[in-house]
């Protein structure tokens, strides 16, 4: 019965920024694994990851920049013209801007926000709108982080106000999607090395170690160990009666 309750055969599930070398990478082979018919997504000038990721995953290859209206709605409706359906979605799509404050124009900042808030409203509307049509009900995941609620050391101010957005957006799409039986979650990692968006701290040993004696556990996230039973959780049957919630996948950081 545990099993089933993680079991996604039959299922079709999206994840939209899941080009090689991040978290939607895992999160597509973790869906994949899980029984699910994968479909995954992202910017054209990463085709050649978004391959890898699909070879992984044996996934079909779909192109979309989020910030482009039609586009998202597009790509919700050309993955249910392939695959017959659509039950999961997982919003891994985003940008970090590493820039202090005084240094960061207001186009930069408003690039950031597009990509990473304004993006991740148009992926659960037009998600949102498909799974209420179809009537049977469905998950989305959106990606936020351990700064959702808190700043770190790095200058980003652009990349915390957007990934604090994240969680009200999820927030008030479950409160509108909850009647269609729909639930929509996030997920908020902590620092987890390497991937794609944290490569850069490689260059920084000092601060990496900072960051792994930041958390309660004293390391840094394991992107291929760590992330994607917390995933599963909010993708299955298993988090039937959770919606609107935000799951810290952080190692204690946000506890302290």
């Amino acid at each position: 019965m545990v099993t089933a309750l993680f079991d996604l055969t039959g299922q079709v599930a999206l994840v939209v920024g899941a080009a090689a070398g991040g978290l939607g990478e895992r999160a597509a082979t973790a869906l994949a694994a899980a029984g699910a018919t994968v479909a995954v997504a992202d910017v054209p000038a990463r085709t050649d990851d978004l391959a890898t990721t699909a070879a992984a995953a044996s996934a079909s290859v779909h192109e979309v920049d989020v910030t482009d209206e039609a586009a998202v709605g597009a790509l919700v409706e050309g993955v249910i013209a392939r695959h017959g359906r659509l039950d999961v979605v997982v919003n891994a799509a985003g940008i970090m801007l590493r820039k202090a404050y005084d240094e960061t124009t207001v186009e930069e900042f408003e690039r950031v926000v597009r990509v990473n808030l304004t993006g991740c409203w148009l992926v659960g509307r037009e998600a949102g709108k498909a799974l209420t049509r179809q009537g049977t009900g469905g998950r989305i995941v959106n990606l936020t982080t351990v700064y959702a609620e808190r700043v770190g050391p790095v200058p980003e101010s652009a990349y915390y106000a957007s990934k604090a957005g994240v969680v009200n957006v999820t927030r008030s799409l479950a409160s509108e999607l909850g009647r269609h039986g729909v639930t929509v979650n996030c997920l908020a990692p902590g620092v987890f090395y390497p991937t794609q968006m944290t490569a850069a701290l490689g260059a920084d040993p000092e601060r990496l170690r900072w960051f792994g004696e930041r958390t309660m556990l004293g390391r840094l996230g394991d992107p291929d160990a760590d992330f994607a039973g917390p995933l599963l959780l909010l993708a299955s049957p298993a988090s039937s009666y959770m919606t609107g919630q935000v799951v810290y996948v952080d190692g204690g950081w946000s506890a302290w």
